[in-house]
């Protein structure tokens, strides 16, 4: 068997901003798309993340899951750390 992929367009688009090391860290912000899937996709995210801060090594897993997760669910995805990818891939 292969692996079957589908191009489908997404079917909404999500934000994802860091605020910094005060508690809450995350907002999920819905740029567009269906009310009640970004609902459910906003609480699964902030779920994965409530605790963490950039810099905690379970951030890293948790986004990769959090990245699955919208691919599953057709969302486009942002993720905003406040810098530049790069920087913080080093």
């Amino acid at each position: 068997m292969s692996d079957m992929t589908v191009d489908a367009p997404p079917r909404a688009h999500a934000r994802i901003v860091y605020q910094g090391p005060v508690s809450p860290h995350w907002e999920v912000y819905a740029d567009w798309g269906d009310g009640k899937l970004l609902d459910a996709f906003r609480a699964r995210a902030l779920a994965r993340l409530v605790l963490l801060t950039e810099n905690d090594p379970q951030f890293r897993r948790n986004r990769e899951r959090i990245n699955r997760d919208a691919e599953r669910e057709l969302i486009s995805l942002e993720w905003d750390l406040g810098h530049p990818e790069d920087e913080y891939e080093a």
